[in-house]
């Protein structure tokens, strides 16, 4: 069975050495001392720990079934839901009005990473919800804050997003749910909604769907999409349930992976529902939501690759076959562990660097946010919207392929369900599709990221790289292992994007058929220059004679593998971008 340790220290290194988050001026942050972040971590690590990982393997064997429209989830799932609400969990960093914490987002993103390693598919439910609390936080009118937030904040309901349907997925436009507007305000919403997480559980007693859909007016294509707030029980003017509504769960989905989610058809057939925020503009309603939910995704990325590593680690330390090259490790013993072995070693760092790394970028990403929300930031905003879909492609690429990397370490044993591995494969899997496929992610970045106000966010990044070199240029340990190479793909990426600029601007095929790979390339530069940040951090705590020197010699080594074996990649993705649509574009349809 597998096994899972919060890795709490690695958070509390990039909340305190590496961000420094209690000397930051973003509002709120001056409570966050080490001695109470590091309570609040303890506290979700023992229910990540104690309480989700135990049913993560009970999740992914029973499913969730649907019985007389109701859908069961497995077993444990409802009391562990009602220990995450009794803590106060959901609405960790909701604001206080609306019935949460008031914690900043940074908060609920480290604890949502522990949630998320132990037990992905449980913590779909919570995710999901919050999701949809903060597009009505943002876009609801009052009434509709004061009916929904405070029961989806405390856990007695939960929250959905209806978006795709059978013929439409990314192309929302084509959308055919109808929304007709009623005497009293309320509109009738029909139509059915496909792949909704959570759409219909026993976890709660009621459900707050929020609906995409057209009213008969609308204007063709995305323009005329609106959102509704759609709940599974009507609410009485008292805050109570009254009646159900016109709407029912038409199936459930057999996946891949995420079994203990319930991935349902949702028909609506006349349900009430009630318009959140302006006609017509429900794609701006959504996509409040969409930083916070894409950066969610992200992060279930590194979280698959930590709790796979974690117990790829295990079995290589424990794991006897052959003898080291350079001489017998353990003789004892029939054979050495294979963790001896480089290229089992290569394995694992290429694990270990990728996860770390990109806990990170979520984190800077999750404080981007918040300087974002609390100070209406312009430049953190656009920064944020930019790397967005990088962090979201890139990271659940490379979190899938770390639970590949983790399941080839156990050998055979990875390819069995007794070990674990292969449900971590599965249930990675699915990050790099929802929320956007990756390839979506890819376009979003070169088609509207990055030209955005003139290219205004890039260039700013290009700077924040440059600023960074030059003050630390004269640390010769930082600037040999990580300045250097985090130039030269610094370089790489201005390259790629002075390449799109000229040759896009003559046939856009070469800038989307390179798209992809210029994904990848920001990815690979930003987690550098994350690894270049841990690294300085860990070099001073050594200076000032920090008590564990093993905990920081460990991150300024696996840095340095990164810089050395993973950043090249750079290269490799400017030469392909370089090699523009030709190679891409060069096969007929008729010849695939």
């Amino acid at each position: 069975m597998p096994t899972y340790t919060p890795p709490t220290k690695d958070q509390q290194f990039l909340l305190h050495d590496v961000l420094k988050i209690s000397e930051s001026d973003i509002p709120g942050y001056d409570e966050l001392d080490r001695d109470f972040t590091a309570a609040v971590l303890e506290e979700a690590g023992k229910i990540a720990a104690n309480v989700l990982q135990p049913l993560n393997t009970v999740g992914d064997t029973e499913g969730c079934t649907l019985e007389n429209g109701v859908v069961r989830t497995p077993t444990g799932f409802k009391a562990a839901w009602d220990e995450m609400a009794q803590g106060g969990w959901m609405g960790l960093d909701a604001a206080p009005e609306n019935g949460g914490q008031g914690m900043p987002h940074l908060v609920n993103t480290a604890t949502g990473e522990l949630f998320s390693s132990a037990n992905m598919a449980f913590q779909m439910y919570v995710g999901l919800s919050h999701g949809a609390a903060s597009a009505l936080a943002v876009h609801g009118t009052d009434a509709q804050k004061q009916t929904y937030l405070p029961p989806i904040y405390d856990g007695r309901w939960s929250g959905t997003m209806n978006l795709t349907e059978p013929h439409c997925g990314t192309d929302l436009g084509l959308m055919r749910t109808k929304a007709e507007p009623q005497d009293d305000g309320s509109y009738k919403v029909t139509g059915q909604k496909i792949w909704i997480s959570g759409g219909e559980n026993d976890l709660v007693e009621n459900i707050v769907h929020l609906v995409l859909a057209k009213t008969p007016d609308a204007p063709e294509g995305i323009k005329g999409v609106s959102l509704f707030v759609v709940p599974k029980f009507l609410v009485k003017d008292d805050g109570t349930l009254g009646e159900r509504n016109s709407l029912s769960c038409g199936g459930l989905e057999e996946k891949m992976g995420i079994h203990g989610n319930a991935t349902c058809v949702m028909n609506y057939d006349g349900a009430t529902g009630w318009l959140v925020g302006d006609l017509h503009k429900g794609m701006r309603a959504m996509f409040t939501m969409m930083n916070e939910a894409r950066l969610a995704v992200a992060l279930q990325g590194y979280t698959q690759g930590e709790v796979a590593y974690q117990n790829a680690l295990g079995f290589a330390r424990d794991r006897l076959q052959g003898r080291d090259v350079t001489g017998t490790q353990n003789p004892d013993g029939p054979a050495d562990p294979i963790i001896v072995h480089p290229d089992v070693r290569r394995n694992l760092l290429d694990q270990k660097s990728i996860t770390e790394g990109g806990r990170a970028l979520v984190y800077w990403g999750a404080q981007m946010i918040d300087r974002s929300q609390r100070m209406n930031d312009e430049d953190a905003e656009e920064m944020i919207s930019l790397l967005i879909p990088v962090m979201k492609g890139f990271l659940t690429d490379k979190g899938f392929e770390t639970t590949v990397l983790a399941q080839q370490t156990l050998g055979g044993s990875g390819f069995t369900k007794e070990w674990g591995l292969e449900q971590f494969v599965r249930d990675a899997r699915i990050a790099m599709i929802y929320e956007g496929t990756n390839g979506i992610q890819s376009l979003d970045l070169v088609g509207r990221k990055l030209p955005s106000n003139g290219g205004k966010a890039i260039m700013a990044f290009f700077e924040m790289v440059r600023t960074f070199i030059k003050e630390n240029e004269d640390n010769q340990a930082l600037k040999e292992g990580f300045l250097d190479p985090l130039k030269t793909a610094s370089k790489d990426l201005q390259a790629a994007g002075m390449y799109f600029m000229q040759e896009g601007m003559k046939n856009p095929l070469n800038a989307l058929s390179g798209s992809y790979d210029f994904m990848h390339l920001f990815g690979h530069t930003v987690v550098g220059l994350m690894w270049a940040q841990m690294a300085k951090a860990a070099m001073e705590a050594l200076d000032s004679g920090a008590s564990d020197k093993e905990f920081y010699e460990t991150k300024i080594t696996t840095g340095r593998y990164y810089m050395a074996r993973q950043l090249p990649m750079t290269a490799t993705h400017l030469v392909r971008i370089q090699s523009g649509a030709e190679p891409v574009m060069a096969l007929d349809a008729a010849n695939f």
